[in-house]
């Protein structure tokens, strides 16, 4: 086995010099392992590559053709790999398909959709308040209401993403971008950060928000609105304390299928301006960002077909973080249900 310094000599002369900065800042070359050593001589150096690969159905029913194709390439390593696993999840993006991962573009995901919820369940919750228990329905304003949430429900996303772009990203850029409170960043100054994207997914769903909770709050009996002003009861005591009470589990459907749209979108983030390729992880609301679509549309997009393996894992990915948000949402609604029934 080869010292420690003969192995970091090796890699030092083998590797740019920036590269090599980038190595030390991480960990210094003369405090790792010999193993920590000879993967980075692995990775930096030797740089393996795939040539080939085979699904698990041919590994299975093609095996004897798989190792004579193996056997006829010097030098070729034949290593059974699963596409999701730990490392997928937890590391960030790269051009190397071995090493790329979706941390990046979960964390994007899980700060645009909180942005989203905390701007449209609000909002929606208080506009399907005032519709079903204030307002009168006959005055001209709430006519324009009325009639602007149906026909916004059914407005194709792409549309959302064209007025996010003129309203957060052009013309709210200072503000969205940071640099009006003086903790922007110059890579960001046109607008199109996390701020942008979750404030347009907010307007995307705002009219579903605001629809569901207007029909679970109508389905709450009359005669409980009735019973709780004969006992003296004002009007928002009687919304705030039996009305939402009983409407909670409508609403928590209707925000669960909300999200659920949001964490899944792609063309209005592609329209203010998703990354695509991006390793470091998102700070602040400031930031750049990337999503698992639209990671997801990237990696399609590639020739390689082992981006099209780690699209398919995204997606398994994604699909678990929808399953795991939803079954959370489920939980929580019929908690508030047996609450209300006992």
């Amino acid at each position: 086995s080869q010292p420690v310094g003969v192995l970091a000599d090796m890699l030092a002369a083998n590797i740019s010099a920036g590269r090599l900065r980038a190595l030390e800042a991480e960990k210094p070359l003369a405090a790792r392992t010999q193993e920590e050593l000879r993967q980075l001589l692995q990775d930096e150096v030797v740089k393996p590559q795939i040539v080939a690969t085979w699904s698990l159905v041919e590994s299975l029913t093609q095996r004897t053709a798989i190792e004579a194709e193996v056997a006829a390439m010097p030098g070729a390593e034949l290593v059974f790999r699963s596409w999701v696993n730990w490392q997928f999840v937890t590391s960030p993006q790269s051009t190397d398909p071995l090493k790329a991962g979706v941390q990046v573009a979960i964390l994007g995901s899980l700060w645009v959709v909180l942005i989203a919820f905390l701007v449209s369940v609000p909002l929606g919750v208080g506009a399907a308040i005032y519709l079903e228990e204030y307002s009168t329905g006959k005055s001209r304003f709430d006519q324009i209401v009325e009639t602007n949430i149906n026909n916004l429900a059914g407005v194709p996303s792409i549309i959302y993403g064209m007025l996010g772009l003129a309203v957060f990203v052009r013309f709210l850029g200072p503000i969205t971008s940071g640099l009006a409170f003086g903790v922007g960043d110059p890579a960001t100054a046109n607008g199109r950060t996390i701020l942008s994207a979750g404030l347009t997914l907010g307007l995307l769903i705002l009219p579903l928000v605001i629809i569901n909770a207007r029909e679970a709050i109508r389905a709450v009996p009359r005669s409980l609105r009735e019973a709780s002003y004969g006992l003296g009861a004002t009007r928002w005591q009687t919304i705030w304390n039996h009305v939402l009470p009983n409407a909670i589990p409508g609403i928590l459907t209707g925000v669960i299928l909300s999200v659920s749209r949001a964490f899944g979108e792609t063309a209005p983030l592609i329209v203010v301006g998703v990354s695509t390729f991006i390793v470091v992880s998102p700070d602040s609301v400031f930031a750049k960002y990337t999503t698992l679509p639209a990671q997801i549309y990237q990696w399609t997009s590639r020739p390689q077909p082992e981006f099209q393996h780690l699209a398919a894992a995204a997606i398994i990915v994604l699909l678990f973080l929808l399953i795991a948000m939803n079954a959370t949402a489920i939980w929580l609604r019929n908690r508030f249900a047996r609450r209300r029934i006992l």
